[in-house]
């Protein structure tokens, strides 16, 4: 390079090295760029970011979509980086030994390690999320927890702070991270003026349990199953243990036991999930208010219901209602 990445017209700057991994998605690693790499002299700040991309491989980075990358510097740039921020790798691939050792040797010597999505995969393997609380992709929190029992996966939020490890649930969260990072930097105000350039809220409502998909439990118990596509007929049904024992002739103990072995979940958590996610398709697409919605998928009370949903989704029904609104029709919340 014809210049010092660590350097700007206005004085040194936060280093920020970001690696490229084999068969990544693009969109995380420009998430990184886009959010740090532009100067932005119109934010009057004295110390902005200088990004240097890196690989841990020779060779250029074959990326998804047929693309390849040409990337001049390798791990080394780890040894000079205030911030090392991993977008996202294939979950299928063991980092090296050299990429864990870098990483380890940045967070030793005071620098802030990031993940985004699957990223999380390789500060595991280098052994800083053991003990911590981590988001990832909801796709990939089981096999992490599985992989790497001594770490805490957090299913539902977009990012999680802990002590310069910071870590970030899939894709678009990256954002989100990314916005709260300059906020600890440089403030609210400029975190709300970058964000304001991506044309995207600066804080966003509630988590990543609210785009988990909820597919319709598939039993291998005829009965039971019977019995789920009876409940999924009809949400507002009120159907209680003794009603649901009843209908498949069992005892409520003998059925209360059976439904969690073959569906992992309480009859009563299973129901109240379902009413939950039916709830939010009407959200998005009728114009009927939050109390008939909630009479609607079942609930009695829809002050119960909005306090079932905030527990779950991590933002209101109203919220809910506004992030994923498919149609421009008004609606009382």
């Amino acid at each position: 390079m014809s210049y010092d990445p660590a350097m700007s017209p206005r004085g040194p700057s936060h280093r920020v090295a970001v690696m490229a991994a084999p068969r990544m998605s693009l969109f995380e690693l420009a998430i990184v760029v886009e959010v740090f790499a532009l100067e932005r002299p119109e934010l009057d700040v004295d110390h902005w970011y200088a990004v240097q991309v890196f690989t841990p491989h020779d060779a250029g980075v074959a990326a998804l979509g047929g693309m390849q990358l040409d990337v001049e510097a390798g791990v080394e740039a780890m040894a000079v980086a205030d911030t090392v921020i991993v977008p996202s790798w294939p979950v299928d691939l063991e980092p090296s030994e050299e990429i864990c050792r870098g990483i380890r040797a940045a967070y030793e010597r005071g620098a802030r390690v990031v993940s985004i999505c699957s990223g999380a995969f390789v500060l595991a393997a280098a052994g800083l999320l053991d003990g911590r609380r981590t988001a990832t992709h909801w796709r990939y929190a089981d096999e992490l927890a599985r992989r790497y029992p001594r770490l805490q996966v957090d299913r539902d939020v977009l990012y999680v702070d802990d002590d310069r490890v910071l870590t970030s649930a899939g894709s678009a969260a990256g954002i989100d991270l990314s916005l709260h990072i300059i906020r600890k930097d440089h403030g609210a105000a400029i975190a709300n003026a970058v964000a304001r350039r991506l044309v995207v809220p600066p804080i966003r409502e509630g988590g990543q349990a609210q785009y988990v998909e909820a597919p319709v439990a598939r039993a291998d118990d005829d009965r039971i199953q019977q019995l789920i596509e009876w409940v999924v007929e009809d949400p507002r049904r009120p159907v209680s243990v003794a009603a649901a024992a009843q209908r498949v002739n069992m005892s409520e103990r003998t059925f209360s036991r059976h439904f969690k072995k073959v569906t992992g979940s309480t009859f009563y958590d299973w129901l109240t999930e379902r009413r939950l996610h039916r709830s939010t398709e009407l959200l998005e697409t009728s114009d009927e208010t939050i109390d008939v919605i909630a009479q609607r998928v079942g609930f009695t009370d829809p002050t119960a219901y909005r306090r079932q949903f905030k527990a779950r989704f991590l933002t209101t029904p109203s919220g809910y209602r506004s992030a994923f609104r498919r149609v421009s029709t008004p609606a009382t919340s």
